[in-house]
């Protein structure tokens, strides 16, 4: 704790984690130049992310790693090893498997949310990069706060940096993408378009959690090319390295499909009627 005493080194913490979210999500915005969505909508969305999707994947995550490792104590075969949440590969399980599965999902349904709201393709990543900032910026702040209470304010500052820097561009993209694919299927009526999406979604989850876990898995496969140090390093460069590719994949989408007479545009939108030059002539 500072001298500032504990309240402060909390706002001091929520700043950290939340002006990079917002940060991003003023960058995303910028990418959607017709027909931008309200910052009303989009905090919502955000908020949405934060608070529900955030705090309910985390309890279904701790049900069903519960749930497993009951199942594999009751049942002790070395092949339901990967449910007990207490082993490596339970661990292994929780990281590669069920969170992405657990909180793609749970992100997604914060577009699904928002399905109103979509009048071009553009706005279903628009609206998904809000609720997966949000989810990444909670889940960033929560992280903070545990490495706070073991190590101190640097230590939380430390950690919410690199998140900022990682996870929380990784899924703000992921859940961009689901957007994509979801707004397709809503206003093109492209089939299975946003199931498709979501696997894409979790496939992505899952790589950059690898990467981000390259030091354990390594050390998982007996594979000692490398130091713990140096894995760890390494592991962070590319991961961040891919969040920012994947977040700058779900901008130039956005870019790509957010133009005046864009196809998929929905029904309800009716554009505004262009002025001639007679109209103009008549009013004065």
């Amino acid at each position: 704790m500072t001298d500032f005493g504990a309240f402060w080194d909390l706002v001091i913490l929520v700043l950290a984690a939340l002006l990079p979210a917002l940060l991003y999500l003023a960058w995303v915005r910028k990418s959607e130049r017709f027909m931008a969505e309200p910052w009303t909508a989009l905090l919502s969305a955000f908020a949405y992310g934060a608070v529900v999707a955030t705090l309910v994947s985390a309890a279904l995550e701790v049900i069903l790693v519960g749930v497993g490792t009951a199942f594999s104590n009751a049942f002790p075969a070395p092949e339901f090893t990967f449910l007990n949440g207490n082993s490596s590969a339970g661990l292994f399980f929780l990281v590669l498997v069920i969170a992405p599965f657990v909180e793609e999902g749970l992100k997604a349904s914060g577009v699904v949310r928002s399905a109103s709201r979509l009048r071009l393709v553009s706005d279903g990543p628009v609206y998904g990069a809000s609720v997966g900032l949000g989810f990444g910026f909670f889940e960033t702040l929560l992280y903070g706060l545990g490495a706070f209470l073991t190590g101190g304010l640097a230590a939380g500052l430390g950690l919410i940096f690199v998140r900022s820097l990682s996870s929380v561009l990784l899924h703000g993209s992921t859940t961009a993408m689901f957007g994509y694919g979801y707004a397709q299927q809503r206003l093109r009526g492209t089939g299975y378009t946003a199931a498709g999406y979501y696997f894409l979604a979790v496939l992505m989850h899952a790589s950059f959690n690898a990467l981000a876990s390259l030091s354990a898995i390594l050390l998982a496969v007996h594979v000692n090319v490398l130091t713990s140090a140096q894995a760890d390093v390494i592991g962070l460069v590319l991961a961040v390295t891919y969040a920012f590719a994947a977040i700058e994949h779900a901008r130039s989408v956005i870019a790509r499909t957010n133009f005046p007479g864009a196809q998929g545009v929905s029904s309800r939108y009716r554009p505004p009627p262009v002025r001639t030059r007679t109209d103009v002539s008549r009013k004065q």
